[in-house]
């Protein structure tokens, strides 16, 4: 078993004279941070300028392939309309200490829209696709599959506490998936961490009409529940906040120290690393998009120092661990620190520790627990002969606690 960098759903943001923070890319329909949809379907991507200014921005779209590297296809063949738009519709902040302008676009629709299934990546820039300002990556799926994900305990003599094993059956909607067995490869991804994953895998079985993947590889740690704050009322400490001031217009939230290495399994209901904004005060809920502000979180570890970097990791960030993540550490006051300039809302968040070549352990400080929830997404590709591109047939998912 191998935990390859999947790169599935990943956000690169790079910064090019715009301040460009607060992305999200979600589902209407679920209010789901997972961007996958089906033909009918759209989603809503929404982001900050914290320049304040009042830019059009552009976008396209680009095709890739089932492990995101590049397919050669050309625009014409993966989607109709305009091979760029204008993302026009915005907003100025109101009443908050930072100010920005707040963008969102609702995509597909008549400008662009994809043709066909598979992995696709939403380029936004100002001037030129080649400068982007930042991408997002979704997928599209077809009605060609029935995918369903089962979870249990795996027994594991070495590490008999803390392995899921995930199981994947699927059933085609028609005889061609069946007829074309050797075209279909699975990929499993957890709680939306590209960092976490298991790509390329045939399919273990065929019993009748449903394709099984019971692969005994087919396992991942099983990490534990997610650290979470809540500073939609920033004007004191709330759910996780220790404390909150603002100091010459700035705002600064404070959370509670978390501690390394849980001697048991807790369980803690989270959101399997999503985040979502919010501002309520005055016992008023505010409108999130232009009224939520901005804020220093000061994220905290209690513990010894390590010759490993440790990175505060969520959806926010996609999981990306960068400088602006990284905790330092505090010699007087024993413990690692991270402060990172935030939308003010509810943050599912872990630490990872990195090591030299650059991989990530997501259960060395707060440990690892067969019994804890995480989100399974089974992603099933197809290409059979005389298809150019990798189709994403069919997907499934899996978020009940495994008890």
């Amino acid at each position: 078993m191998k935990f390859l960098p999947f790169l599935f759903l990943m956000i690169f943001c790079s910064v090019l004279g715009q301040d460009i923070r607060s992305i999200q890319l979600f589902n209407p329909q679920t209010n789901d941070e997972t961007p996958v949809i089906c033909f009918n379907e759209q989603l809503i991507l929404k982001f900050d300028d914290l320049s304040n200014g009042s830019n059009i921005y552009r976008y396209t779209l680009k095709h890739y392939d089932r492990n995101w590297k590049e397919d050669g296809l050309f625009f014409t063949e993966y989607a109709s309309g305009s091979l760029n738009a204008l993302i026009d519709q915005f907003e100025y902040s109101f009443n908050t200490n930072q100010s920005y302008t707040h963008y969102s676009l609702t995509f597909p629709n008549d400008k662009i829209r994809p043709k066909i299934s598979g992995n696709f990546e939403i380029i936004v820039y100002l001037d030129s696709e080649n400068k982007p300002l930042f991408t997002k990556r979704f997928s599209v799926v077809e009605d060609g599959a029935n995918v369903g994900v089962a979870i249990s305990r795996i027994s594991d003599a070495r590490r008999p506490e803390i392995n899921q094993r995930v199981e994947v059956q699927v059933v085609g909607t028609n005889t061609s998936l069946l007829q074309n067995i050797n075209s279909v490869s699975l990929n499993i991804l957890q709680n939306n961490n590209p960092n976490v994953a298991i790509q390329n895998q045939k399919p273990s079985s065929v019993l009748g009409n449903r394709i099984l993947f019971q692969q005994m590889n087919l396992v991942f740690p099983g990490n534990n529940e997610f650290y979470y704050f809540d500073n939609k009322n920033m004007n004191h400490a709330f759910d996780m906040v220790s404390g909150a001031e603002t100091v010459d217009g700035v705002n600064h939230t404070y959370l509670h120290p978390v501690w390394a290495f849980p001697l048991n399994y807790q369980y803690q209901p989270d959101v399997n690393g999503a985040f979502y904004f919010r501002r309520s005060d005055l016992g008023i809920e505010r409108d999130a998009n232009r009224e939520a502000d901005y804020s220093w979180v000061y994220f905290a570890l209690d513990s010894e120092k390590t010759d490993k970097k440790i990175h505060v990791l969520g959806g926010f960030n996609d999981f990306v661990p960068s400088k602006e993540n990284q905790m330092f550490y505090d010699e007087n006051a024993k413990k690692y620190i991270a402060k990172i300039y935030l939308k003010q809302g509810f943050y599912n968040y872990i630490l990872a520790t990195q090591n030299q070549d650059g991989r990530l352990n997501f259960g060395e400080i707060n440990g690892n627990f067969w019994q804890t929830e995480n989100l399974y997404q089974a992603f099933l590709y197809y290409q059979p002969f005389g298809r150019n591109y990798d189709g994403l047939i069919g997907y499934g998912e899996f978020r009940t606690p495994v008890r």
